[in-house]
């Protein structure tokens, strides 16, 4: 049990570094957010097995304090990166290390899904760490909004807990016409679809 005087320092900004996609990053995260002392292991499980074109312009849905969307605009240099989720925390917190690592390629804004996307940018890949949670009504509706999101040729990709493997798989394979499995780890399941031309 924590008392009075510990909260000024519990409402600080934790700060720690990361290496992701061969570069290191710098993080500020806050109490309340998902994962915030450390990368989560979906996350550094999901870094092994993505890819990248130095053009690409990518969504990072759910993007939480930006680890998946600031590693990819690190590397997509001439691309640009899109990061939305539904907590406004998560939002100021992605924006901040966007400017913390000099990432002017990476902007968060608030959204609930593709809510607030622009209608006429298309991506090149989306990637998201999907929550446990989610459910069928709200992933039909990601799925369907990505699949009108991306470009033709462009990528889908997640990692979520094992247990939802089949359940990606059935999704992305109903909205996308394929599946493919890009690694089963103990815990997580990197799974990718394609918008076929």
């Amino acid at each position: 049990m924590f008392q009075r005087g510990d909260i000024p320092n519990l409402k600080k900004d934790l700060k720690f570094s990361a290496n992701l996609l061969d570069n290191e990053i710098r993080f500020n995260t806050r109490w309340g957010v998902f994962s915030p002392r450390a990368i989560d292991d979906g996350t550094l499980l999901l870094m092994k097995y993505i890819s990248a074109e130095p053009s690409d312009v990518c969504l990072d849905l759910g993007c939480g304090y930006g680890p998946i969307g600031l590693a990819l605009a690190k590397y997509c240099v001439d691309g640009e990166v899109h990061m939305i989720d539904k907590d406004f925390v998560a939002v100021e917190l992605s924006n901040i290390n966007a400017k913390l690592n000099k990432l002017p390629n990476a902007r968060a804004y608030l959204s609930d899904a593709f809510a607030q996307v622009p209608s006429d940018v298309k991506f090149d890949q989306i990637i998201s760490n999907v929550p446990a949670k989610v459910g069928r009504e709200q992933l039909s509706i990601m799925l369907y909004d990505a699949l009108d999101a991306l470009k033709p040729g462009g990528t889908i990709t997640f990692v979520t807990i094992n247990g939802l493997r089949d359940f990606i798989k059935n999704n992305f394979k109903s909205v996308f016409g394929n599946y493919k499995k890009l690694k089963q780890g103990q815990k997580y399941t990197i799974s990718q679809a394609i918008k076929q031309q």
